[in-house]
């Protein structure tokens, strides 16, 4: 094993839904508790926590410390505990958090855990958490500047019924790749179509139902051109992921189920004009993920995405390089990126189906990739992944996302 790789030895989660009868502590509890069975440890193994939660502050007043909080009663003392909030990339924050403190020699096991409770409030607690998502002190900046990435593209007719206000943002880029790029509302629906019928082959989703194109199509209509089931639902749910370094690997005896993290960056928002797609955010860290890495795009397996909205997907995917820029519409329409297809997407029915519990998003597509990499995932096993990349982002800057991870794991014992 190479002493200066950090490993992922565990994960957990709980299936995401709406669970109103159950407290986030008891979330916590059952991720928490899985990932340390997973990784054959105990809570004395682990030498630090990092905890992402993005709304308990706002939707239950736990305005302090929720991390110690949740964790103190698993037999968690003494050792450090740090509360991450980083927008709908807290999880995967936290993951990275907790590696730069195995990367320092701060320790040799450290756990990553992810929250939320949106069952919490359904009402304008709710609405206030997405909302401050954007810069609450220029709202009418954030507006225009959303106009300009898409204006001269389709026109987008008004709305009724409620929605979270990320469904405008989004509405605003799928309307400007479709300028740039021809993008059809088809092709959302096919990328929606396909991880729906994803999220039949895994029973942690939120939703295991198949939906057609068609039904897709029809579904009530959000910001132009998206549809419900285009779109992450709100969810409750918690994941966890233990890391180790080298010889925190030897001390549990996990060298057999040990995953390699071969890279993980944490980028924030550029200045970019609107037209520029390939000085976007998500470009940008992949680049930096491949070069220290040391892999291509074509050497990726598999790929977990933060899919809020279809297009999530398919922007992604060309910022990654999986697909060229302007394609990834084209290339879920023509099967590439389903299970058995050329580089299979969010095999495990993405944010659109498996659910979005803000703050354990990310932990749950690395609970996908090493479940996925341990070749341990079943009906939806992607055959022999060798690579696999994860994307996970969040909040709101200028015209794109304000902060996005993207990691490169490994299958176990790799060289």
């Amino acid at each position: 094993m190479k002493p200066d790789r950090i490993y992922v030895v565990g994960v957990g989660m709980t299936r995401f839904g709406l669970y109103p009868e159950r407290s986030i502590k008891d979330l916590i509890r059952e991720a928490v508790e899985a990932c340390l069975k997973d990784a054959g440890a105990g809570p004395k193994d682990v030498d630090a926590i990092y905890y992402a939660n993005m709304g308990q502050a706002v939707l239950e007043g736990q305005t302090a410390t929720p991390g110690q909080i949740a964790l103190r009663p698993l037999g968690f003392e003494g050792i450090p505990i740090a509360n991450v909030e980083n927008g709908c990339a807290s999880g995967s924050t936290a993951l990275y958090s907790a590696w730069l403190q195995l990367k320092a020699g701060e320790g040799d096991v450290a756990l990553a855990v992810g929250a939320e409770k949106l069952s919490a409030d359904t009402g304008d607690k709710r609405d206030a958490l997405f909302t401050g998502g954007l810069d609450v002190y220029d709202r009418a900046g954030v507006i225009r500047a959303l106009e300009s990435v898409a204006a001269g593209g389709p026109e987008a007719p008004p709305v009724n019924g409620h929605r979270s206000v990320f469904m405008d943002v989004y509405g605003y880029w799928i309307r400007g790749h479709m300028r740039d790029f021809g993008t059809t509302q088809a092709q959302l629906a096919a990328i929606s179509s396909k991880n729906h019928g994803h999220s039949m082959l895994n029973p942690y989703c939120q939703f295991q139902r198949p939906f057609t194109i068609e039904e897709v199509l029809a579904g009530r209509p959000l910001s132009y051109p998206l549809t419900v089931p285009m779109c992450a639902p709100y969810s409750d749910g918690a994941a966890a992921a233990l890391l180790c370094t080298a010889d925190g690997v030897r001390k549990l005896g996990a060298e057999a189920i040990a995953v390699p993290i071969e890279a993980l960056v944490l980028c924030s928002s550029v200045d970019r004009d609107p037209m520029d797609w390939d000085r976007h955010i998500g470009r940008i860290a992949a680049d930096i993920a491949y070069r220290k890495a040391g892999v291509t795009p074509d050497d990726i397996d598999l790929a977990e995405m933060h899919d809020a909205t279809a297009f999530g997907e398919l922007v992604h995917s060309e910022n990654l390089s999986l697909v060229p820029r302007g394609e990834g519409g084209r290339a879920a329409e023509n099967g590439e990126t389903r299970l058995g297809g050329k580089i299979p997407i969010n095999v495990s029915g993405g944010l659109e189906s498996r659910g979005h519990p803000l703050g354990a998003t990310g932990l749950a597509q690395i609970h996908e990739l090493v479940t996925q990499l341990r070749g341990r995932a079943g009906p939806r096993q992607v055959p022999d992944a060798r690579y696999a990349i994860v994307e996970n982002s969040g909040g709101l800057y200028g015209i794109e996302e304000a902060s996005a991870v993207v990691g490169i794991l490994s299958a176990p014992n790799q060289a």
